[in-house]
């Protein structure tokens, strides 16, 4: 086992099911078009999903005090270091312990091998508090045991550094689920509180949380934490006084949990563009009880600066077809933002698993009829992309240059997680992700 400084490549299909499953396409007992409800299927088959591990390249970020190493192979060390775009002699917050063949036949004794890496890493990087050891493919594979690997190595470093474990393996996750995971492991040590606050929950970038936070001020909120929060060991406190305002479609379990340890969730939108960013905020203020004019006050600025900025680029977008893969779990929120505020129309919305809870409000915002396909037959998905030829399809990268090479223009799904997008003032760059490879296919079809 050697440590590698880090390090996208293929997207891993999921293993397939019986030939049966595969080509399962159950109808669900949602509504069709003649109750004013989205169409929703369900799919089981061949999927094209991103890597879990890829959630480490936006923590990192977040928790300058720790730091991501995975337990894995050269392919993974790989695919974090093109994700992330770090340079040969940069000096990142994750890594990769990768396994060798000795490793992987049980010819070495993979623990002692990590236990050694592991305190090599901290003896160089002393400032690490918090050492998430990131479970992959090849680590489930040959069954390491990281759960007791982090046990052990919080007791050999007590007081040194906190060692905790999570599964970033493509077999299990999608690539947002392993932000979803990091949390989990986290929450166990949030401490109990009663105190009245409102908890933002999903990784925000530092700019656009600093806004939502002066926002919230404004409205006259009393305490706003968030998680993950920017210090790894300074964990906010969960209670019956806590209320939970989700930044991020993709936290199911973490949201639940939170639940469990007595919180309230917040029923809402998710804070993409104008209508859902205002949405969004005027929910959490009306959980504190805080008087709609104040409110008004704060957000009507903000809205009438947001639709100013999308109106040139919803000049581009209105009309066109669109249809978007199961990739992020945030197609629907932006399935709504693209069709209500930039006029698209939406050919068919993909996402890898659904959660009628946490989208309920989301779901009640589509044109009736809409297309929702939960789960993933990638080949007949792809026979529909070809029939239909929609304008625009927002996939995964496996599949973006093949259907670019057969003239349909796409957008890469994981750079809408990698981008500021959230809140009002960042709708209009957010409709310009999508206006742009629009506007690069006409310029392309006119040379």
């Amino acid at each position: 086992m050697v440590l590698s400084p880090t390090t996208w490549s293929e997207p891993l299909a999921q293993p397939s099911q019986t030939e049966a499953a595969q080509n399962e396409e159950a109808q669900s007992t949602a509504a069709g078009p003649a109750t004013g409800q989205p169409e929703i299927r369900r799919e089981n088959g061949q999927r094209e999903v991103f890597c879990g591990l890829t959630s480490i390249v936006w923590l990192h970020r977040r928790m300058p005090d720790a730091f991501f190493l995975v337990v894995g192979s050269r392919t993974c060390a790989h695919l974090i270091q093109s994700a992330a775009g770090v340079m040969i002699f940069a000096e990142p917050r994750f890594g990769t312990a990768i396994l060798g063949e000795r490793d992987l036949a049980g010819l070495a004794d993979a623990n002692e091998e990590l236990d050694r890496l592991v305190a090599d890493l901290l003896e160089r990087r002393p400032e690490i508090r918090t050492l998430f050891l990131v479970g992959s493919c090849p680590s489930e594979v040959i069954k390491l045991d990281l759960a007791k690997a982090a046990e052990r190595l919080t007791h050999s470093h007590r007081g040194r550094v906190r060692v905790l474990n999570y599964s970033g393996s493509g077999i299990e996750t999608t690539f947002t689920q392993g932000e979803e995971q990091a949390l989990m492991a986290l929450l166990p040590l949030m401490p109990a509180s009663d105190e009245e606050q409102l908890l933002i929950v999903g990784t925000l970038a530092d700019g656009v949380e600093d806004r939502f936070m002066a926002l919230f001020a404004r409205m006259g909120l009393p305490v706003v934490r968030s998680l993950p929060p920017r210090r790894s060991t300074e964990l906010p406190p969960v209670g019956k006084g806590t209320r939970v305002l989700l930044a991020q479609p993709f936290l199911s379990a973490t949201a639940r949990a939170l639940v469990h340890r007595g919180a309230q969730l917040i029923e809402a939108p998710y804070p993409f563009g104008v209508e859902g960013s205002a949405a969004w905020m005027a929910a959490a203020a009306t959980a504190f009880g805080i008087q709609a004019e104040a409110v008004a006050t704060v957000l009507d600025p903000l809205v009438e600066r947001g639709r100013r900025a999308l109106a040139p680029h919803r000049e581009r977008l209105e009309g066109k077809r669109l249809f978007l893969l199961p990739d992020s779990q945030m197609e629907i929120p932006l399935a709504r933002f693209l069709s209500r505020e930039c006029g698209m129309e939406l050919v068919e919305v993909g996402v890898p698993y659904l959660d009628r809870q946490l989208m309920a409000a989301e779901l009640a915002l589509l044109p009736a009829g809409t297309p929702i396909c939960e789960g993933q037959d990638v080949e007949r998905q792809l026979e529909r992309v070809r029939s239909e030829r929609p304008d625009l399809v927002v996939c995964g990268l496996g599949l973006a240059n093949p259907l670019e090479a057969e003239g349909i223009a796409t957008k890469w799904s994981i750079e809408l997680v990698f981008s500021p997008i959230h809140g009002c003032d960042q709708a209009g760059d957010l409709a310009e992700l999508f206006a742009r490879p629009l506007h690069r296919r006409g310029l392309l079809a006119f040379s």
